[in-house]
């Protein structure tokens, strides 16, 4: 199907029945911010909203791959469908992204019950890509019981996922840091279920004693709170799988006593209307600026005729 000729409602009922090659496209048409792009996500508002979305965020190395390939197993088993949204990190010297994670789940290529897709982050900060809000509306509204998303590993910055899943589990290993490290990242406000990966090494119960000792200073004691776990996994051996299983099972029955799901949800919501509203005023303040009209201003500024913020409302009066 040609790229200017794209049957939506066709293509989408396509991804609905189980075709991975309409899924596909449709996260092309996400990614490639195609023109049919608002048409696209008016015919898969009606289906989405029913997959559970977990993010899996730590530092390079942890082994988040092994993990999400241990998660898929374990889910198939279950006879749920999954997919995996896989965000790679862009090189900022060529563009490119080497989107090598599916190398590591080899496991689940032939399964047609398992989808899974690289995302370039292309230079998008946080741990993930611009597109991946809408990949992931693409693959719930295509059926999946479950969508996994496996953020770049960017260490100190990759707090974003929390703004996308419904459950966020965040992997550590022994020998990366002490429970201060896991404080200055952020992650410790993030983590809906901490593991730590590759227990079978040095350190890994220190490691589970610093991670429990730092969120226990936290403010988790009033009732009803959501206390995360701390948890050991081998999961390149597939050994404490079950136990995060387990976990995630809690959190999802915790979420929906609690109305949590929803407001999570809401929350994701009005980031994806926010982030389109923002890339739309960025596009009119493009065109803006080949008119001359913020370096009008600017000019204006230099030379003290006007400030930043008047200029800045002036633009806004110009933009509406």
């Amino acid at each position: 199907m040609a790229r200017h000729d794209i049957d939506v409602p066709t293509l989408v009922a396509a991804a609905r029945e189980g075709s991975p090659r309409a899924v596909a496209r449709l996260i092309s048409l996400v990614e490639d911010a195609s023109p049919k792009l608002r048409e696209v996500m008016a015919a898969l508002a009606p289906h989405a909203g029913n997959a559970h979305v977990i993010g899996l965020t730590g530092s390079p190395g942890v082994g988040k791959s092994t993990s999400t390939n241990a998660l898929v197993a374990a889910f198939r088993a279950r006879g749920q469908r999954v997919g995996v949204l896989a965000v790679d990190p862009s090189s900022p010297f060529s563009g490119g992204a080497l989107l090598g994670d599916r190398v590591r789940m080899q496991d689940h290529a032939l399964d047609p019950g398992v989808y899974i897709r690289s995302i370039a982050s292309r230079g998008h900060l946080g741990g993930l890509s611009w597109a991946t809000p809408q990949a992931i509306r693409v693959l719930d509204a295509a059926g999946f019981d479950i969508v996994l998303v496996e953020t770049v590993g960017v260490g100190q910055s990759e707090v974003e996922i929390v703004g996308l899943a419904d459950t966020t589990i965040v992997l550590l290993a022994p020998g990366m840091g002490d429970g201060i490290q896991a404080a200055k990242a952020g992650i410790l406000e993030i983590g809906d279920v901490f593991v730590v990966n590759k227990a079978d090494r040095d350190g890994a119960d220190a490691t589970v004693r610093d991670i429990r000792h730092m969120i226990s200073l936290g403010d988790r004691t009033e009732p009803g709170l959501w206390r995360p776990p701390v948890l050991k996994t081998v999961a390149s051996a597939g050994t404490g799988v079950d136990d995060v299983m387990e976990a995630l099972d809690k959190h999802v029955r915790w979420m929906s006593d609690h109305e949590e799901l929803t407001r999570r949800r809401t929350l994701r919501a009005a980031n994806e209307i926010e982030a389109i509203v923002l890339a739309e005023l960025r596009s009119r303040m493009g065109d803006l600026r080949g008119g001359q009209g913020i370096e009008g201003h600017a000019a204006q500024v230099v030379t003290g005729v006007t400030d930043p913020y008047a200029a800045a409302d002036a633009v806004l009066a110009d933009l509406t």
